[in-house]
Parts: structure tokens; sequence; C-alpha cells
């Protein structure tokens, strides 16, 4: 079976994390679960042990930025920045996905600031907890059809519009919003605004009920007028048509890898829950026989394992990418799509393989959890397209 083998130096990390997840978030996992809109006050420790790790460098569970530019871009790699989070987010969320979300100062809009903010900005944003808000009521997976509108008036932007399912709406200190400054320009004006809680005219309108990670708040925001600090635009504001929107959409490089990780760990979780089930019911898992000449289940098992083992690789692929310095939206489409289709496809086959046992573990938890992985930071559908231009050269005019 192919396999790779995490880097020795990221060893104390993943231990950090598998810890981490072992003793406190599985415990409250069914908790917070049941107890939906509920803070998780237990989180508060391990998002201070988190900016530790992630001040000193080594990288912690949480979300980080994949920096394409700055003084030490010619250094080569981050050293193994990009792929310790990867490792550290598939540990937590073997644990619980929810509560990895709902983690302080660990957003996606972390990894949008990290990705594109200036080193000035970075200094500034420094210890805050981000969202990101990109969806629409009209607008989901094409992100070039959003509406939300930035005027640029004096030394301040005023944003208007309405954002739905922001992950960490209502709890995170600030919130990543995705804006055109000229919808006549298309995708070249969208730009991305760090808005800070208590703006006026920035308003929380409502928190959802959710049939999956129910741990983690999802939010629905409104911006009426709201005058945001024009030194709070990340990257430049300038319309450049010809670049398009690549440096908002970089994001995704990072982030995306980072979703794929989620899956992994739920994957993962699912994986061994099912195998001890199986093994008490007296259904051996033999890797040196044929699947075909085995039990039924264990067939089964071993095709949803090898499924898990191509994801999880990919995953590493578009980590690995990042940290030395490689373009990796290819890689980066390629792991969300599989992994995220895959977690889905294997959460919902262990609750078929353990019946009755699935009902009574966190099997059916996590069946629920899976879904949403498959969904933000671009659908299947989505991540398939992408993937279709980049093996096939064609634009997105070309291949719609």
């Amino acid at each position: 079976m192919i396999n790779l083998e995490a880097p020795k130096k990221a060893g104390a990390l993943i231990n950090q994390a598998y810890q981490a997840a072992a003793e406190v978030f599985r415990p409250i996992s069914r908790k917070y679960d049941r107890a939906e809109h509920t803070y998780p006050s237990e989180l508060d420790m391990f998002a201070a042990l988190l900016d530790g790790l992630n001040s000193s460098g080594e990288g912690g569970a949480g979300a980080a930025g994949v920096r394409r530019s700055g003084p030490d871009k010619e250094k080569g790699n981050r050293n193994g920045a990009n792929l310790n989070v990867v490792l550290g987010t598939i540990e937590m969320c073997w644990g619980d996905v929810g509560l990895l979300l709902s983690m302080p100062r660990q957003g996606l809009g972390n990894a949008a600031i990290g990705s594109v903010a200036t080193d000035e900005q970075l200094q500034r944003f420094s210890g805050m907890w981000a969202a990101m808000a990109i969806t629409e009521p009209s607008c989901g997976s094409d992100s070039a059809a959003i509406t939300a509108t930035a005027r640029l008036d004096g030394d301040h932007y005023v944003l208007n519009g309405e954002k739905i399912f922001v992950t960490s709406g209502e709890r995170a200190d600030a919130v990543v919003v995705w804006a055109t400054l000229d919808k006549s320009k298309g995708r070249a004006a969208i730009k991305s605004f760090v808005v800070e809680k208590g703006t006026p005219g920035f308003e929380v309108v409502r928190v959802e009920h959710k049939l999956g990670i129910r741990a983690s708040d999802t939010a629905v925001l409104r911006f009426e007028n709201c005058r945001v600090p024009a030194e709070n635009l990340l990257g430049t504001p300038e319309i450049d048509t010809a670049k398009g929107f690549a440096g908002v959409m970089q994001t995704f490089d990072n982030t995306r890898p980072l979703v794929a990780a989620m899956a992994i760990g739920v994957a993962r979780a699912a994986l061994e829950e099912t195998r001890r089930i199986l093994t008490e019911a007296g259904v051996e898992i033999d890797y040196d026989r044929p699947a075909n000449s085995q039990h039924a289940a264990a067939a089964e098992f071993l095709r949803l394992e090898a499924d898990y083992e191509s994801a999880y690789l990919l995953t590493l692929e578009s980590a690995w990418m990042a940290d030395n310095r490689k373009p990796n939206s290819l890689q980066a489409s390629m792991a969300k799509a599989k992994a995220g289709r895959s977690v889905v496809e294997i959460a919902l086959k262990c609750v078929e393989l353990t019946g009755a046992y699935g009902e009574e573990s966190l099997l059916e938890k996590w069946a629920r959890d899976a879904k949403i992985l498959d969904i933000f930071e671009g659908t299947q559908q989505i991540q398939q397209l992408i993937v279709a231009r980049r093996v096939l050269g064609k634009s997105s005019a070309e291949l719609k």
C-alpha cells in the first residue's frame, strides 16, 4: 500500500494536535453537536497554544497564508509551514471538525490575510480572529458574480451588500469581505476588505441551524453604507483587467488544502471507528489477500481506505508545493475535489457497514459533518471545472 510518512520534524506538532483532539475535542464533540450556537469555551486555551506555534514558525492546526512575495522569497521554502498546518488540521479534525472551525483566531479569513496582506497589515491584524465572507444570496460558486459593492469615499471605502453562510460570522473579531469596486469591469474589480466587528453599518442578521458542523456558527451578514478604512483593503486597489482577480483568488490556493485536510481527518476517524466495530464483529481485514476473496465488508473497507490514501497524498502534495513556492492552484483544487468527494462516500459507507452500531457512535455525526467539506471553499463541480481548465489550458471564458 502506497503511503507517505510525515516529516520527522513535524512529529511533535502532530502529537500535540492529536492529544488535543483525543483529550478535548472528542469528549465534548457530542455535547456541542447538541448544543448548537453555544460557544465551546474549552477552546480558548488551545487558541493560545496555536498562537504560540504559529508565531514560532512551526505552524499549527489553524489558518496560515501562502506568501508568494516578500523579503524571504529568495530563500526558497518556508520550512514546511503549510505542510505543518495541514498535518495539524488532519489530527484536530480527527477529533471534531466543527470544533476546529470554532477555534479563535484560526478562521478562513486569517488565511486570506496571511496570503495577500502587506507586512504592515499582517502586524496590524495580528491576533485577530477573521471570518471569510464571499457567498451571497444570488452568488455561490461563481465568485466573479459578486454584487456587494465597495465605493471609495475619501480615505474610506463604503460597503453595501449581504453575505450568507459565513463560518464564524458571529463569533469572529472581523470579516474579510469580497466586494466589487466596479461591476462593469468584471472579475478584476473584486477586492477583499477587512471589516472589524462594531463598524457602523455592519450587522449580523442571523445565525443558521445546520445539518453538520453544529459546533461552528454560520451567519448571515449585512453591510449598509459600512465605512471601512482604505488601508483595510487587502492587496492593491488598482483594477488590472489583464491580471483579473488572481490576487484575491490566491487565497484559495491555501484554504482549499486546509479544507481537504479537514476532510482527511474526518475520513480517518470514520475508518478507524469502522475498523474497530468490524473487528469486534469478527470481520478480518487482511492486506495480504485479494479483496474479492474476503468478507464483503472487509473488501468494501479496503476500497474506502485506498480512496482515503489517494486523497491524503494529493493534500500533502498541494501543501508541499506551497512551501516550495510552486504554483499549486491545480493541485489545491485536485486535493479539495478528491478529499471532499471521498469523505462523503467514506462516512456514509461506514454508517452503512456498521448499521446500528454506527448510530450509537460518532459515525452518524461524522456523516453529517462530511457533506459541507465537499461544498464550501468551492463545490465539487467547481473544482472539477478548475482542474479541467488547468489540464486543457482553457480560460474561464473558453470552458464554462
